[in-house]
């Protein structure tokens, strides 16, 4: 969703956004929707809650307003309430500024017309004479005040006298007739004389107030009206320098805004360029120049106006990459209207309708004892994990989800640049990691041989293939093709490190996608995914690391840094950053978003050194950059995901049966599809058949392997039992952690396959400090390796990396059309 943001508004309207507001130092800032009306400047945690929840209210006649640097501003009202604010960009905290001191004038001005004592103050004269002016009307006021306290001297005297007189006429009811009546009566009519006197006094300084105020009263209502008129001229040209101040700043930046005719039309819904006129170019420009950081490696400013001035065919070559805002077509539209294939020349074909839902979660508590129960009497190696910590997905539906935003490597084919191409890989390596934010549910470990094809011809224009090629050390191999010109392969492996509170899983591994009409071929490989609160806490995941995407035809690269989660960062959490740069290390663009909501890129028109000082003391490099393009946005998770697993749009009809597909794949996993129905304890009786099924096959195997290079059947190990120890203690620890926490009554599942279905399914190898799974070249070369061939890849050395992998051999799909499935083996 965009984010809603109000032009600069004039005085007396409502201004509303988002702004991020320190709440603490272990919460850093928080987003919150900020509303300026009326002088009062007010928060809320949604824009939901404006109709009944108000989280905090600031007063901005009293309030005092100040800048800390180019994003972020601070507001106090004298102790009581401070706001500690940061905006998106330095124009979007500008805009905030403005609308804040405009407000806070027009709620001093109230108060003070508001307020009674408003008369004491002096008015500012203005134009001719008006020295003059001010002179008589301090004249005036200081002769009012001299009545005034005339009135409050008689006031006070005739409240003296009156009581007085009030006791003599008391006491001359009381006396009796006689000697002392007359005296009496003289002090009644002293005391009579006294109370006329004053009496008449308050009356002859009330005519003269009443005398000096009207004579005044018109010259005063003339002198205020002009006042006011005034300070209305001197709104509206304090507005005005406002707006020109704006809009000095979006030249300044090149930031020219189009007409509603000249915007670009939206291309598709995700990730394109929106056009909506001045509003959009509003939009795109809000988001572009983020707070910076000392974690950052580089700084990016505006670059200079000039670079927004060229003409010919330097403009219309930026343009063209990026889609920049003069008139000029982008690139995806140009590829659309000249590809005589493309989606709108073809005839429309219906497609298969995929389901939105699955069965709701069970709230199925895990009993501890009845898995304690199931365990008496089993080898330590054969204790199946529940299926409790699961979600209903094999890890290698997980690996299929990569190609959720397949449309980025779609955009990429169509780029006559390879550093723009760069952009969008860039940008689909990190849509990768947006739905593990909230699935902390650990999928299926695949059986060895076990495969899953993603058959998007028709929609989507690509297929997918996955297999279980190897499970000890565990891999998966990935291989799918568009016709729209591009590849994607790839073979991970996971090894895990326990870190006492958290775990840390590192994929193995490169994933390679070559475009075709190009022959552009890039490789990469995956950051640490981090896993907290393994003992005790709610389990929550972050990525870290750094990526460095290598085009082997060009030498051109992109450095990608994933930061960590940090308490007492005041940075945006699950921040990413990046750099494009040429064969000679020359920046051409700049990456900035988040791995769970959006990417950007900026066309970077000059750099040096010269920045802020880093945490190494090394200057920053300086990146004058022109407007911000969103390269992609995350598609919003559907209606009730939190009761499905958090799964997408996607994840939702991955496990959904479909016809032709091999005996093999993930879908006919009786476990799996038991478990999406909500019967569990089903799901884990057939997971634990299968298991055992597996172990028996991998022994047969095993015997097989020992005929061949060992007359004498039957004979043990070398190493008399030891290595399936060494192999299988480590894992018991793991199986620990699990029975811990179950005793805590926490809820336990991780993200990957990181902790095989059972205590024997992985090799790990134990070190001092910390238990890791590490499989290695010597895993391969041991003798415990398994002599198993995958069925539709081949293990071979890569040529671009050196590394060993498996690369799809074909055949699956013409296998698929003939309808012959006999050459797969029977795993379930």
């Amino acid at each position: 969703m965009s984010e809603p943001k109000a032009p600069t508004p004039a005085p007396g309207d409502t201004y509303k956004g988002w702004l991020f507001k320190w709440t603490n130092y272990i919460k850093g800032y928080q987003r919150r929707w900020f509303v300026l009306s009326n002088g009062l400047l007010s928060y809320y945690r949604t824009q939901a809650e404006m109709g009944h929840t108000c989280r905090g209210t600031i007063n901005l006649a009293t309030a005092n307003i100040a800048v800390e640097d180019s994003c972020n501003f601070v507001i106090s009202n004298g102790g009581t309430q401070t706001y500690h604010l940061k905006a998106s960009s330095e124009v979007e905290r500008q805009r905030w500024i403005t609308a804040l001191e405009l407000a806070k004038a027009k709620a001093f001005r109230m108060q003070a017309e508001s307020d009674d004592s408003g008369d004491e103050s002096t008015p500012p004269a203005a134009g001719q004479g008006g020295g003059a002016r001010n002179s008589e009307v301090q004249s005036t006021l200081r002769t009012l005040g001299s009545k005034v306290e005339d009135l409050s001297t008689c006031n006070d005297l005739i409240a003296k006298h009156g009581s007085a007189l009030q006791r003599s006429l008391s006491e001359l009811e009381g006396v009796r007739l006689g000697g002392e009546t007359s005296e009496k009566i003289r002090q009644v009519t002293e005391r009579a004389t006294l109370f006329r006197i004053t009496s008449n006094a308050m009356i002859n300084a009330c005519r003269d107030f009443l005398a000096l105020a009207q004579a005044h009263s018109k010259r005063w209502q003339k002198a205020l009206q002009a006042e006011r008129e005034q300070r209305v001229r001197l709104e509206e040209t304090l507005e005005q320098l406002a707006k020109q101040h704006n809009h000095l700043e979006r030249a300044f930046r090149g930031a020219t805004v189009l007409p509603p005719s000249q915007s670009n039309p939206a291309i598709d819904s995700k990730g394109s360029v929106p056009g909506k006129g001045d509003a959009s170019d509003e939009d795109e420009e809000n988001e572009f120049f983020d707070a910076c950081e000392d974690v950052q490696e580089f700084i990016t400013v505006p670059a200079d106006p000039k670079y927004h001035r060229r003409s010919g065919s330097n403009v219309s070559g930026i343009s063209s990459e990026m889609g920049m805002d003069d008139g000029t077509t982008s690139l995806d539209e140009q590829s659309m209207a000249s590809n005589p294939e493309s989606p709108q020349s073809q005839e429309v074909v219906p497609v298969r309708k995929r389901r939105t839902r699955i069965p709701d979660k069970p709230n199925y508590s895990l009993n501890l004892w009845s898995i304690m129960k199931n365990c008496i009497g089993k080898e330590l190696s054969k204790i199946p994990m529940p299926v409790n910590f699961n979600e209903p997905l094999s890890m290698l539906q997980r690996l299929s989800e990569d190609l959720e935003y397949y449309e980025l490597l779609d955009r990429g084919a169509k780029c006559q640049s390879s550093l723009e191409q760069m952009c969008y890989v860039a940008a689909f390596t990190v849509s990768s990691y947006s739905t593990t934010v909230h699935r902390t549910g650990k999928p299926f470990n695949p059986l060895l041989g076990e495969t899953f094809e993603l058959d998007r011809l028709q929609e989507s224009g690509y297929r997918s293939l996955c297999e279980q090629v190897s499970h000890h050390p565990p891999a998966a191999a990935h291989h799918a093709i568009s016709e729209r010109g591009w590849t994607l392969r790839q073979e991970i492996a996971l090894a895990s490190k326990f870190r006492g509170k958290y775990l840390s899983i590192m994929p193995l591994g490169s994933i390679h996608c070559i475009f075709e009409k190009s022959n552009n071929h890039y490789t990469w490989k995956k950051v640490t995914t981090t896993v907290h609160n393994i003992i005790v806490g709610k389990l929550w995941i972050d990525q870290s690391g750094e990526i460095d995407i290598v085009n082997h035809r060009t030498g051109d690269r992109c450095h990608l840094k994933f930061a960590p989660y940090s308490y007492f960062s005041r940075d945006v959490a699950r921040k990413v950053t990046g750099v494009v740069t040429d064969k000679d290390g020359k920046a051409h663009y700049v990456l900035s978003g988040t791995w769970d909501e959006k990417m950007e890129c900026s066309r970077v028109m000059q750099s040096s050194r010269g920045g802020e000082n880093g945490a190494d003391g090394r200057q920053k490099t300086v990146y004058q950059t022109l407007k911000a393009k969103e390269l992609w946005r995350k598609t919003p998770l559907p209606e009730g995901a939190e009761n499905m697993y958090y799964f997408s749009t996607l994840a939702l009809t991955l496990n959904e049966s479909e016809e032709g597909v091999a005996p093999t794949d993930s879908r006919k996993r009786p476990d799996q599809r038991l478990m999406e129905q909500g019967r569990w304890e089903e799901a884990n009786a057939e997971k634990q058949r299968l298991e055992e099924k597996q172990r028996t096959a991998r022994r047969e195997r095993e015997r097989e392997a020992n005929r061949s290079t060992n007359p004498e059947e039957g004979k043990e190990p070398a190493d008399g039992g030891k290595l399936s120890f060494y192999y299988h203690s480590p894992r018991l620890f793991f199986s620990f952690l699990l029975l811990l926490r179950s005793l805590l009554c926490v809820s336990l599942s991780f993200p990957q396959a990181l902790i095989e279905d059972s205590i024997s399914d992985s090799p790990l190898k134990t070190e001092e400090v910390e238990i890791a799974t590490e499989p290695s070249e010597t895993t391969y070369k041991s003798g415990h390796q398994d002599s198993y061939k995958a069925m539709w890849f081949d293990r071979c050395v890569d040529q671009m990396t050196g590394e060993p992998t498996h690369i799809y051999r074909g055949g699956y799909w013409e296998t698929k059309e003939q309808g012959n499935w006999d050459s797969c083996p029977d795993i379930f």
